[in-house]
């Protein structure tokens, strides 16, 4: 609680990092202003405060999301006039990582594609488990061809909105995958992914990923990390040498927006759009309702810097498809 002609001011005061507070406070001295939670002052004057962006204007700035408020550079941009134009919701063509009932989720592909276009997308991604993860249900290679007939025949009744042919394919611990080469030909996007071997060295689980991304039907890494917040620490990995094996290959890395996830994060966002790389947001859904969490996803691009260019979710359905035919 706080008085009208603050409110501004503490909003900016107790929104982002502290280190974004103190750099920007710096700015203030040189030009004869004093910033806190109660205002912007010159000398014993108080020239705003009352909103936000009074704070940023006063020192000749343009207003900085909260997304952006951790001393990443954020004040120079403004200072430049360069900062972001941060990815939006209303830019999300679709969700690229959701499983059905034909592995461990729990809806029928009609269903999604009800949900996806009720969600105002355009396409969701059908990305079930393959045949190795047997916890999951995973699909072996005949009842994925299955499922792609059932895919198109569900589109042929469909107006505005697809369901895509996807799988999420498993990284073995050799780094070769869990399909064949034919069947992964036939796939609208193919999701390469790690759910075994977290504790190998290093080296190798980076091996695997990178081995991963140079089979030509690879078009996208899921969870990059492989975390799970509160629960599993990353496995340890070359996010570098990761990156620089993408933008070489082509290949997306993946804003897992499942909130357990949350992976690739906030700063791996970022090395990755230096980098050149695509990202990709799926909510890896495995009820309907869970695809709100491509909120999170948003979100998490946002803290990263990222603009509706550096998102595959933000292609139409045709394009997406062709990009990922030139993976």
């Amino acid at each position: 609680m706080v008085e009208e002609e603050c409110y501004g001011a503490a909003l900016q005061y107790f929104t982002g990092s502290k280190p974004h507070n103190i750099r920007l406070r710096s700015v203030g001295p040189a030009k004869g202003i004093k910033i806190n939670e109660y205002g912007v002052f010159r000398g014993e004057r108080r020239i705003g405060g009352r909103e936000e962006a009074e704070v940023y204007t006063a020192l000749g700035l343009i207003w900085i999301p909260p997304e952006l408020r951790e001393d990443r550079g954020e004040i120079k941009a403004a200072q430049r006039g360069e900062l972001p134009n941060l990815l939006a919701r209303s830019d999300v063509n679709g969700d690229l990582h959701v499983h059905s009932s034909w592995s461990d989720g729990s809806s029928d592909l009609d269903e999604i594609a009800r949900w996806g276009k009720s969600m105002g997308y355009q396409y969701v991604a059908i990305c079930d488990h393959s045949k190795s993860l047997k916890i999951a249900r995973g699909l072996v290679e005949d009842v994925l061809w299955r499922q792609m007939d059932e895919i198109d025949r569900i589109n042929e009744r469909l107006d505005g909105f697809r369901l895509l042919k996807g799988t999420e394919v498993d990284i073995l611990p050799d780094g070769t995958l869990d399909l064949s080469d034919e069947i992964l030909s036939h796939l609208d996007v193919v999701i390469a992914a790690i759910h075994t071997g977290f504790k190998q060295p290093r080296e190798r689980i980076t091996t695997r990923i990178l081995l991963a991304m140079q089979n030509p039907h690879v078009d996208i890494i899921a969870h990059p990390t492989g975390r799970l917040l509160g629960t599993r620490e990353p496995y340890e990995v070359d996010l570098d040498r990761v990156m620089e094996m993408a933008a070489q290959t082509h290949t997306g890395l993946e804003i897992n927006a499942y909130h357990e996830r949350l992976d690739l994060n906030d700063t791996g966002c970022m090395r990755a759009k230096e980098g050149g790389v695509m990202i990709s947001i799926g909510t890896d859904a495995h009820h309907p309702e869970q695809m709100w969490m491509m909120d999170l996803g948003v979100a998490v691009a946002r803290r990263g810097w990222l603009e509706k260019d550096d998102i595959l979710n933000c292609l139409s359905a045709h394009q997406l498809i062709g990009w990922c035919g030139e993976a």
